[in-house]
């Protein structure tokens, strides 16, 4: 039976006659109840782990906005956590983790399948909003990919170029590659837990795999979400699984066959015609406006908005931001924006 669900119907692949809309980071610290909420809850680790105030975050957006979809509000860096990292946040500087940089430090990471109970606030939010989001709302889930997550656990933080990972990659690539299984398998008990929940899509996050070169951009980009995806339509065949490889490039091109997933999110690194050319012919596409005209707004955002509604009008599409929107974005730009990407092109 055909889903009523735009965003549902749009990874199918239905060209819709105007396309579904939600935003990266759409419940985030650009709107103030989010701020409150935050607040209430102490900090953010907090914020995360506490099903109902997460669950009511998540809500916030689609209260006031009413997108297509809700995204499970969490972060890519629980997962390592549930591992056995330590991970806390430091205030205006963002996560810190407790380093993994040799074999022993591998050795004294949990195995894959034991990270459900550190993890069980975290299903229990999906299961919250699968209840209370709106029966319109498709509910995505989410995980970073093994490679993003991997730098910030042989970092220990968040870096400019990913130059601790690079280096563990070319210096001992035992232990790093035994760092990318780890992930990749956690990462598929932990996507597919969500989608038990409640989950209805699932999103893999490789926000960092730009950084990635030649055939280290295969094995430690395609690869391991091809892994995750593969694993998780064995169990779960009928949920769609979107990639976001972030600053991919032209090695956007063949994506949907090499993961297997269902679309492909785009940055603002390319253009929405090319992207239409020569990404959107393997399936549905998702993106991909610049997150500063959240800031900016004014007539550049709506022309901005329909210049790649027009230019992805033949195929699947899933309106969203290239990348997550800012805190210092203006809410009443996030309406324009949807109010825009709704009205049906002349």
């Amino acid at each position: 039976m055909t889903s009523t669900k735009t965003i549902l119907r749009a990874l199918a692949g239905e060209t819709l006659p105007t396309p579904p809309i939600w935003m990266m980071r759409q419940a985030g610290r650009y709107l103030p109840e989010y701020r409150a909420t935050r607040a209430q809850a102490g900090d953010f680790l907090s914020l995360c782990y506490n099903s109902d105030l997460a669950a009511e975050v998540t809500l916030q957006p689609i209260r006031r906005y009413d997108f297509d979809a809700a995204i499970l509000f969490a972060d890519i860096l629980l997962l390592p956590q549930a591992l056995g990292a330590d991970l806390w946040f430091v205030t205006g500087e963002g996560p810190r983790l407790s380093t993994i940089t040799d074999g022993a430090g591998l050795a004294a990471l949990k195995p894959a399948d034991a990270i459900h109970d550190h993890l069980a606030p975290i299903y229990e939010t999906v299961r919250i909003l699968s209840q209370e989001l709106p029966e319109k709302t498709t509910l995505i889930g989410f995980a970073g990919a093994p490679w993003t997550v991997a730098t910030y656990m042989i970092a220990g933080r968040g870096t400019p170029d990913q130059g601790p990972a690079h280096a563990l990659k070319a210096e001992d690539k035992e232990t790093f590659e035994g760092i990318i299984d780890l992930l990749t398998e956690s990462t598929i008990h932990y996507l597919s837990m969500q989608i038990d929940a409640g989950a209805e899509v699932v999103k893999i996050f490789d926000s960092w795999a730009g950084s990635l070169e030649g055939e280290d951009f295969v094995n430690y980009a395609v690869v391991p979400a091809q892994r995750i995806t593969a694993a998780l339509k064995q169990k779960h065949p009928d949920v769609p699984v979107i990639a976001f490889p972030r600053g991919a490039g032209e090695r956007y091109v063949g994506l949907h066959a090499a993961i297997g997933a269902d679309c492909v999110a785009l940055d603002d690194g390319v253009t929405a015609e090319w992207a239409a050319k020569n990404v959107q012919t393997g399936g549905c596409t998702q993106g991909n406006l610049k997150s500063s005209h959240m800031v900016t707004g004014g007539q550049d955002l709506v022309d901005e908005v329909n210049r790649i509604k027009a230019a992805f009008a033949n195929g699947p599409h899933i309106f969203n931001l290239g990348h997550g929107i800012t805190p210092d974005a203006d809410p009443e730009n996030v309406q324009l924006m949807i109010d825009t990407a709704r009205q049906q092109l002349p």
